[in-house]
């Protein structure tokens, strides 16, 4: 018995530690494009004052007026989130997979399903740094002169406390971004994996699991990005101060679709992909070879 347990525990600690080095390597390596992306769908068309013309015009400007710290702002939230953040993605997608093959579902299918239950549940952890973080990456002062993550932490908690109008603001829209990105990004992943033949040379092989993960990535994000548009609006700055206009999910997502058209539910899709295509690859890579080497090595 005491065999097994440890088992079980060194299983799950292989599971915690390659998750959290996955999510540490993405953010790292892709955190200027997030910046970029909530910039883009917390504008409210052209008539916001400070609208950007487009994706090279953003990234000008951010470096003209804030630095190259600028594309760094809000890091420090997802870097405190992301080991336990990618830790609980990852291991429970592991359990819900477990659990899962007990049902009548599908190998397939059960891959789906896990995935949205660890989507779920790893939106329940991050979405308190997600509320920093935006309110941080939605700031258009130098580097130098915004608050802290803590500052910033503690104005969110003194104004609006711990709830859905404070540190848990937008839960719902959350829920739905996460819930959705990994139910295709792990389904489509693992599926499509199996199905096509692994190859003997080591170089084709990550080449075929980086593509896979890349198109993984890129189709989970085209999906869900209404719910991260809802996210942005409801986490972001309001338009007028003192008054909420974004409430919950599905009302601005509708209320988008009404006032700027449905191609504004799709803003910073373009950034989404560069950062989450790419980045959706580097993450099950990392995960798997982290994982692999554990097995091998403890």
């Amino acid at each position: 018995m005491t065999s097994k347990k440890q088992s079980l525990l060194r299983e799950a600690s292989h599971q915690i530690i390659a998750g959290g080095s996955a999510g540490l390597v993405e953010i790292c390596l892709m955190h200027p494009l997030d910046v970029v992306k909530t910039r883009f769908q917390i504008q409210r068309g052209k008539a916001d004052p400070n609208n950007y013309k487009g994706l090279g015009d953003c990234f000008r400007t951010i470096f003209r007026t804030e630095g190259v710290y600028g594309f760094y702002k809000g890091i420090l939230p997802p870097i405190l989130a992301e080991t336990p953040k990618r830790a609980v993605k990852f291991f429970t997608f592991e359990q819900y997979k477990k659990l899962l093959s007990f049902t009548l579902l599908s190998p397939g299918m059960a891959l789906s399903v896990a995935g949205l239950g660890s989507g779920l549940t790893e939106a329940l952890v991050v979405n308190p740094f997600e509320v920093v973080k935006v309110s941080l990456q939605a700031n258009r002062d130098s580097f130098k002169v915004q608050p802290s993550t803590f500052a910033q932490a503690r104005t969110i908690i003194n104004t609006d406390g711990f709830g859905l109008r404070g540190l848990n603001k937008g839960l719902t829209s959350t829920l739905g971004r996460h819930g959705v990105f990994n139910m295709i990004y792990f389904g489509f992943y693992f599926n499509v994996k199996d199905a096509i033949p692994a190859s003997q040379d080591p170089r084709l092989e990550f080449m075929r699991k980086f593509a896979i993960g890349l198109v993984s990535g890129t189709v989970s994000s085209c999906v869900n990005i209404p719910f991260d548009v809802a996210k942005s609006r409801i986490q972001g700055p309001q338009p007028v101060p003192g008054e909420i206009k974004y409430r919950s999910c599905f009302q601005t997502m509708a209320l988008v679709y009404r006032e700027e058209g449905y191609l504004a539910l799709y803003k910073g899709l373009i950034p989404k992909i560069m950062r989450l295509g790419p980045g959706g690859a580097v993450m099950l890579l990392v995960y798997e070879y982290v994982s692999d080497w554990l097995q091998k090595n403890w």
